[in-house]
């Protein structure tokens, strides 16, 4: 894939996240407030692959860190990386990663295989990954305990699987759609 329409998709993922951003949040006592930048994720990873959804969570972590309100309720600034959803965000680019990872070892060769390696991918990598990320920073952050942030995490889970079911069914769509689209991260032809 040439590097022009890498950086595009790069772009439009780190984009689709920002705009995820604009759902409004459910804020929870623990400090960590519920919103849809998970599925974009997930998405990321399954649809450009690991380097590439790297680099799109990223450039979204970037343009927040830079001052932007792109997180869900508005929020951005270096002020979001010392809350107690540090953790989660520091999260996004290595459960992107390992999504990318994971989708392009598991089989796609159908819209039905390729959806089914989504959900599995986007649940080890997007839900997995990021909750234990999202657990250190629980406790080192807001000092939970283990047990506590364990047991506090777990509030995302029904929701998060809801989102990889999302994520599999958009896969599913886009498989079936654009039979050309490489998913895992394969070049585009």
């Amino acid at each position: 894939m040439n590097s022009s329409r890498s950086l595009a998709l790069v772009s439009l993922f780190a984009a689709l996240l920002a705009v995820f951003g604009l759902i409004p949040k459910i804020d929870l006592p623990l400090g960590v407030p519920i919103t849809l930048q998970t599925l974009g994720v997930m998405l990321a990873g399954c649809l450009l692959g690991p380097r590439r959804a790297l680099q799109a969570m990223l450039l979204f972590l970037l343009a927040v860190a830079l001052g932007l309100p792109l997180l869900s309720g508005g929020r951005g600034g270096l002020g979001v990386f010392m809350a107690p959803s540090t953790g989660y965000l520091v999260g996004w680019p290595l459960g992107a990663l390992v999504t990318g990872w994971l989708m392009s070892a598991f089989p796609r060769s159908t819209p039905r295989r390729a959806a089914v390696s989504a959900f599995a991918a986007s649940s080890l990598g997007g839900l997995l990954v990021v909750h234990a990320c999202g657990v250190v920073g629980l406790v080192n952050i807001a000092k939970l305990s283990w047990t506590q942030a364990f047991w506090g995490t777990l509030l995302f889970v029904p929701g998060d699987l809801l989102k990889c079911a999302v994520c599999a069914l958009v896969v599913h769509t886009v498989a079936r759609g654009l039979p050309d689209w490489n998913l895992g991260g394969r070049a585009l032809k």
